[in-house]
Formats: structure tokens, C-alpha cells, sequence
């Protein structure tokens, strides 16, 4: 699937709300690529189709996972807020062409992150938490840290999502604890700062 195409179907597919924010994480996914050294083009695909699943119902994507069940693993043991990234992440494999791994990863832990996070992954992960429409307390030291240090920004965010879920009494996803310990283990003494 090119771009166009994924752009046409997410339109299709998405509240006008969703829509304008997956062009805003498009548009900084891209910004953050041509910094970083990724691949521009794959930056777009992977970010256009980030939310693609995300206003299906819930039984929807339960009905993806069990389709799927060997590709979505233990998708349905995980908070359901976490689950339409690996539903979109499935549609991308099996029904819309898209067979690209660094691209299928990167739809898949925009939300939660993972372990090993390639460049692509953290790309999307921080694009949607810094996209244009993002208001809140912090949102602006991210988006000027992950033009300087990307990992760190991430490592930053991470944090936020982590203390954000439990400040709320939400289920945190392991990926998301796993996630941060990883990148905190990478960076060692800098992520102590």
C-alpha cells in the first residue's frame, strides 16, 4: 500500500477529529525522520495508519485478534486502550497490503512502545505524543527534546505515559513498563538526570 491509498482509506475511515490528528503525527513523524535519519517515506505510511483501527468497537478488534491470533499473540490479555494499534497493525498485514516489519512495529507500540524500539518506532511513538493538537503540562519540552535528543524525549515520555495511566487507576501495559526500564537500562547514567 503507497501513501495515497492509506491516506484515502484512514479518511474514509476516521471522525474528522481522529483524521486531523493523524495528519498532525504524519506531519511531525516526517519533521522527525528527515532529523533523525529515517526514512521519510515510511515515517508517512507507518503514521497515516497509526490509528486506523482505533474507532472500530471493541468486538471488532476482538473479532481481528481471533482471526489473527497467531500475529496479535496476547493482544486480547492487554488493556484495551492498547488494542487498536496491534488491530491496525494486523488490518496493514493481512488486508491492506502493507508488509513492511519496520513499518508493522511501529503502528503496532505507538501506544505502548517495547523493548528494542528501532528508530522508526520511536519516530511514531513520539510523533503521536507530540503532534500539533497535544495541549498538555510538558508537551512543549518534548516537542523541543526529541529535535535534541531523541531517545531522551522518549525516555521522558515513556515516564509520562507510565506515571499518566497509574495516576488514573488505569491498567498499565507491561510493554509500556518494559519499554521504559529498557531505555533506561540503554541510557544508564543519563536517563538518572
Amino acid at each position: 500500500m503507497k501513501y495515497e491509498q492509506a491516506k484515502k482509506l484512514v479518511k474514509k475511515n476516521l471522525s474528522e477529529k481522529r483524521y486531523t490528528h493523524t495528519k498532525n503525527v504524519k506531519k511531525m513523524a516526517v519533521k522527525l525522520a528527515k532529523r533523525w535519519g529515517a526514512d521519510p517515506e515510511k515515517a508517512a505510511l507507518a503514521a497515516i495508519l497509526h490509528d486506523a483501527a482505533k474507532e472500530l468497537p471493541k468486538d471488532r478488534q476482538l473479532q481481528i485478534f481471533a482471526e489473527n491470533a497467531i500475529i496479535a499473540e496476547n493482544a486480547p490479555m492487554r488493556p484495551t486502550s492498547v488494542w487498536h494499534g496491534i488491530a491496525a497493525a494486523i488490518l496493514c498485514e493481512t488486508e491492506w497490503g502493507v508488509h513492511d516489519p519496520e513499518v508493522l512495529s511501529a503502528i503496532r507500540c505507538h501506544t505502548t512502545g517495547k523493548p528494542g524500539m528501532s528508530l522508526l518506532d520511536k519516530i511514531i511513538y513520539m510523533a503521536d505524543m507530540t503532534s500539533a493538537e497535544r495541549d498538555y503540562p510538558g508537551v512543549e519540552a518534548l516537542r523541543e527534546e526529541e529535535f535534541e535528543d531523541l531517545d531522551m524525549a522518549l525516555l521522558h515520555a515513556l515516564k509520562r505515559t507510565v506515571d499518566f495511566v497509574k495516576e488514573k487507576g488505569g491498567r498499565l501495559d507491561d510493554q509500556s513498563v518494559a519499554a521504559y526500564e529498557d531505555l533506561c537500562a540503554q541510557l544508564g547514567a543519563r536517563a538518572q538526570q
